[in-house]
Protein backbone atom coordinates (compact mmCIF):
# COMPACT_ATOMS: atom_id res chain seq x y z
CA UNK A 1 0.00 0.00 0.00
CA UNK A 2 1.42 3.40 -0.93
CA UNK A 3 1.37 6.51 1.57
CA UNK A 4 -1.16 7.99 0.30
CA UNK A 5 -3.72 5.57 -0.14
CA UNK A 6 -2.61 4.62 3.85
CA UNK A 7 -3.54 8.33 4.38
CA UNK A 8 -6.68 7.46 2.75
CA UNK A 9 -7.64 4.74 5.05
CA UNK A 10 -6.86 6.47 8.02
CA UNK A 11 -8.87 9.63 6.70
CA UNK A 12 -11.93 7.32 6.02
CA UNK A 13 -11.94 5.74 9.25
CA UNK A 14 -11.67 8.88 11.17
CA UNK A 15 -14.60 11.07 12.63
CA UNK A 16 -12.62 13.66 14.59
CA UNK A 17 -9.52 14.36 12.69
CA UNK A 18 -7.53 17.51 13.15
CA UNK A 19 -5.15 19.44 10.25
CA UNK A 20 -2.46 21.67 12.40
CA UNK A 21 -1.10 23.16 9.73
CA UNK A 22 1.64 25.92 8.62
CA UNK A 23 3.11 28.19 6.18
CA UNK A 24 4.27 25.16 3.85
CA UNK A 25 0.23 25.21 3.62
CA UNK A 26 -0.52 27.90 1.71
CA UNK A 27 2.67 27.87 -0.67
CA UNK A 28 1.02 25.88 -3.23
CA UNK A 29 -1.26 29.37 -3.66
CA UNK A 30 1.53 31.28 -4.16
CA UNK A 31 2.19 32.55 -0.68
CA UNK A 32 5.68 32.72 0.84
CA UNK A 33 6.45 30.48 3.59
CA UNK A 34 8.53 32.42 6.80
CA UNK A 35 11.69 29.98 7.78
CA UNK A 36 12.97 28.38 4.64
CA UNK A 37 15.57 30.09 2.40
CA UNK A 38 13.68 32.70 0.19
CA UNK A 39 11.21 32.58 3.28
CA UNK A 40 10.22 36.13 4.52
CA UNK A 41 12.31 36.01 7.89
CA UNK A 42 15.23 35.12 5.29
CA UNK A 43 14.91 38.25 3.64
CA UNK A 44 16.71 41.25 4.42
CA UNK A 45 14.19 44.19 3.96
CA UNK A 46 15.75 47.24 5.79
CA UNK A 47 18.92 48.33 6.79
CA UNK A 48 18.50 48.55 11.04
CA UNK A 49 15.54 46.26 11.29
CA UNK A 50 15.28 42.34 10.68
CA UNK A 51 11.98 40.97 9.93
CA UNK A 52 11.11 39.72 13.37
CA UNK A 53 11.73 42.97 14.84
CA UNK A 54 9.50 44.67 12.24
CA UNK A 55 6.78 42.26 12.46
CA UNK A 56 6.57 42.83 16.43
CA UNK A 57 4.51 45.07 18.74
CA UNK A 58 7.05 47.60 19.40
CA UNK A 59 7.74 48.17 15.94
CA UNK A 60 4.58 48.93 15.47
CA UNK A 61 3.96 51.68 18.34
CA UNK A 62 7.34 52.93 17.61
CA UNK A 63 7.44 53.14 13.43
CA UNK A 64 3.45 52.78 12.89
CA UNK A 65 3.97 53.63 9.25
CA UNK A 66 7.18 51.47 8.87
CA UNK A 67 4.78 48.88 9.88
CA UNK A 68 1.92 49.26 7.86
CA UNK A 69 4.46 49.68 4.72
CA UNK A 70 6.21 46.34 5.81
CA UNK A 71 3.03 44.51 6.43
CA UNK A 72 0.57 45.54 3.40
CA UNK A 73 3.98 44.49 1.30
CA UNK A 74 4.85 41.17 3.06
CA UNK A 75 1.65 39.69 4.83
CA UNK A 76 -0.92 40.35 2.27
CA UNK A 77 -1.59 38.40 -0.74
CA UNK A 78 -4.98 39.96 -2.20
CA UNK A 79 -4.74 37.84 -5.17
CA UNK A 80 -3.62 34.35 -3.51
CA UNK A 81 -6.67 31.78 -3.55
CA UNK A 82 -7.12 28.62 -1.84
CA UNK A 83 -5.61 25.42 -3.32
CA UNK A 84 -6.33 21.57 -3.54
CA UNK A 85 -5.06 21.17 0.05
CA UNK A 86 -7.47 23.45 1.39
CA UNK A 87 -10.64 22.29 -0.92
CA UNK A 88 -9.59 18.71 0.53
CA UNK A 89 -9.59 19.81 3.60
CA UNK A 90 -13.06 21.44 3.47
CA UNK A 91 -14.33 18.37 1.56
CA UNK A 92 -13.53 16.32 4.49
CA UNK A 93 -15.06 18.26 7.10
CA UNK A 94 -18.38 18.01 4.87
CA UNK A 95 -18.11 14.45 4.88
CA UNK A 96 -17.80 14.10 8.72
CA UNK A 97 -14.11 13.05 9.04
CA UNK A 98 -12.58 16.47 9.87
CA UNK A 99 -13.49 18.05 13.18
CA UNK A 100 -11.13 21.34 13.45
CA UNK A 101 -8.31 22.80 11.93
CA UNK A 102 -5.57 24.45 13.84
CA UNK A 103 -3.62 26.80 11.37
CA UNK A 104 -0.63 29.35 12.50
CA UNK A 105 -1.83 30.92 9.27
CA UNK A 106 -3.24 34.27 8.67
CA UNK A 107 -4.66 34.44 5.37
CA UNK A 108 -7.96 33.38 6.10
CA UNK A 109 -7.76 30.57 2.62
CA UNK A 110 -9.19 27.64 4.90
CA UNK A 111 -12.52 29.70 5.31
CA UNK A 112 -12.54 31.03 1.71
CA UNK A 113 -12.63 27.47 0.68
CA UNK A 114 -15.52 26.33 2.95
CA UNK A 115 -13.68 24.89 6.29
CA UNK A 116 -15.86 26.09 9.09
CA UNK A 117 -14.49 25.10 12.03
CA UNK A 118 -10.85 26.77 12.31
CA UNK A 119 -8.70 27.90 14.83
CA UNK A 120 -6.68 30.92 13.46
CA UNK A 121 -3.10 30.48 16.33
CA UNK A 122 -2.04 33.82 14.91
CA UNK A 123 -5.15 35.91 13.74
CA UNK A 124 -5.93 36.98 10.65
CA UNK A 125 -5.23 39.66 8.14
CA UNK A 126 -9.30 39.69 7.15
CA UNK A 127 -9.87 41.70 10.23
CA UNK A 128 -8.77 44.79 12.04
CA UNK A 129 -9.50 46.99 15.26
CA UNK A 130 -9.05 50.02 16.33
CA UNK A 131 -5.93 50.05 19.11
CA UNK A 132 -8.50 52.75 21.45
CA UNK A 133 -12.15 52.51 20.88
CA UNK A 134 -12.06 48.49 19.96
CA UNK A 135 -14.07 49.46 16.67
CA UNK A 136 -14.03 46.43 14.22
CA UNK A 137 -12.27 47.06 10.51
CA UNK A 138 -12.02 44.92 6.82
CA UNK A 139 -8.54 44.34 5.96
CA UNK A 140 -10.26 47.17 3.18
CA UNK A 141 -9.52 49.70 5.36
CA UNK A 142 -5.54 49.17 6.40
CA UNK A 143 -5.19 48.53 2.68
CA UNK A 144 -6.89 52.14 1.29
CA UNK A 145 -5.57 54.14 4.04
CA UNK A 146 -2.55 55.21 3.61
CA UNK A 147 -0.25 55.16 5.76
CA UNK A 148 -1.18 54.87 8.40
CA UNK A 149 -5.13 53.65 8.89
CA UNK A 150 -6.85 54.95 11.60
CA UNK A 151 -10.33 54.80 12.92
CA UNK A 152 -12.58 57.74 13.30
CA UNK A 153 -11.75 57.99 16.97
CA UNK A 154 -8.30 59.07 16.45
CA UNK A 155 -7.02 55.66 17.11
CA UNK A 156 -4.75 53.61 14.91
CA UNK A 157 -6.38 50.56 13.34
CA UNK A 158 -4.55 47.60 12.99
CA UNK A 159 -4.45 43.81 12.01
CA UNK A 160 -6.00 41.03 14.11
CA UNK A 161 -2.17 39.19 13.96
CA UNK A 162 -0.64 38.24 16.64
CA UNK A 163 2.86 39.80 16.49
CA UNK A 164 6.30 39.04 18.33
CA UNK A 165 5.89 39.88 21.82
CA UNK A 166 2.47 39.32 22.10
CA UNK A 167 -0.15 36.49 23.53
CA UNK A 168 -2.56 33.62 21.40
CA UNK A 169 -5.43 34.86 21.97
CA UNK A 170 -6.34 32.38 25.07
CA UNK A 171 -10.38 31.38 23.58
CA UNK A 172 -8.49 30.34 20.44
CA UNK A 173 -5.86 28.29 22.36
CA UNK A 174 -8.70 26.56 24.45
CA UNK A 175 -10.82 25.73 21.42
CA UNK A 176 -7.40 24.24 19.33
CA UNK A 177 -6.31 22.28 23.12
CA UNK A 178 -9.71 20.69 23.24
CA UNK A 179 -10.00 19.46 19.65
CA UNK A 180 -6.40 18.20 19.29
CA UNK A 181 -7.63 16.08 22.33
CA UNK A 182 -10.47 14.64 21.23
CA UNK A 183 -8.87 13.82 17.71
CA UNK A 184 -8.88 10.53 16.42
CA UNK A 185 -6.26 11.37 14.07
CA UNK A 186 -4.15 14.12 13.72
CA UNK A 187 -2.41 15.30 10.36
CA UNK A 188 0.38 18.15 10.51
CA UNK A 189 1.04 20.05 7.62
CA UNK A 190 3.91 22.67 6.10
CA UNK A 191 5.15 23.70 9.19
CA UNK A 192 8.77 23.66 11.32
CA UNK A 193 7.14 23.23 14.49
CA UNK A 194 9.76 25.49 16.13
CA UNK A 195 7.19 28.35 16.54
CA UNK A 196 5.71 28.18 20.46
CA UNK A 197 3.68 27.95 22.02
CA UNK A 198 1.69 26.77 19.10
CA UNK A 199 3.88 24.15 17.84
CA UNK A 200 3.64 22.65 21.59
CA UNK A 201 -0.57 22.02 21.05
CA UNK A 202 0.24 18.68 19.19
CA UNK A 203 1.49 17.39 22.67
CA UNK A 204 -2.31 16.93 23.76
CA UNK A 205 -2.84 14.68 20.78
CA UNK A 206 -3.32 10.88 22.34
CA UNK A 207 -5.61 9.68 19.32
CA UNK A 208 -4.61 6.72 17.52
CA UNK A 209 -2.72 8.34 13.94
CA UNK A 210 -0.51 10.85 13.79
CA UNK A 211 0.48 11.72 10.45
CA UNK A 212 2.69 14.45 9.18
CA UNK A 213 2.93 15.67 5.29
CA UNK A 214 5.98 17.99 5.42
CA UNK A 215 9.26 18.41 2.88
CA UNK A 216 11.51 18.61 5.75
CA UNK A 217 11.85 16.68 9.26
CA UNK A 218 10.02 17.91 12.23
CA UNK A 219 10.42 16.94 16.37
CA UNK A 220 7.26 15.28 15.45
CA UNK A 221 8.48 12.90 12.63
CA UNK A 222 9.51 9.96 15.57
CA UNK A 223 5.69 9.82 16.79
CA UNK A 224 4.21 9.78 13.19
CA UNK A 225 2.29 6.64 12.12
CA UNK A 226 2.88 7.81 8.58
CA UNK A 227 5.33 10.37 7.11
CA UNK A 228 4.79 11.77 3.37
CA UNK A 229 6.93 13.90 1.78
CA UNK A 230 4.57 14.64 -1.04
CA UNK A 231 3.37 18.54 -1.50
CA UNK A 232 0.39 19.08 1.08
CA UNK A 233 -1.95 20.27 -1.63
CA UNK A 234 -1.31 17.36 -3.59
CA UNK A 235 -1.47 14.42 -0.94
CA UNK A 236 -4.53 15.87 0.46
CA UNK A 237 -6.27 16.35 -2.69
CA UNK A 238 -5.32 12.40 -3.79
CA UNK A 239 -6.01 10.80 -0.49
CA UNK A 240 -9.68 11.94 -0.27
CA UNK A 241 -11.98 8.54 0.15
CA UNK A 242 -14.23 8.07 -2.31
CA UNK A 243 -17.29 8.45 -1.92
CA UNK A 244 -20.30 5.84 -2.00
Amino acid sequence: MTEIETLREILRASRRAVFFGGAGMSTESGLPDFRSAGGIYSETLHQEFSPEQMASHSFLMAHPAEFFDFYRRRFVYLDAVPNAGHYALAELERRGHLAAIVTQNIDGLHQAAGSRTVYELHGSIRRAHCMDCGTHYALDHIMEHTPIPYCSCGGIVRPDVVLYEESLDPATIEGAVAAIRAADTLIIGGTSLIVYPAAGLIDYFRGDHLVLINKSETRADRRAALIIRTPIGEALHAALPVEK
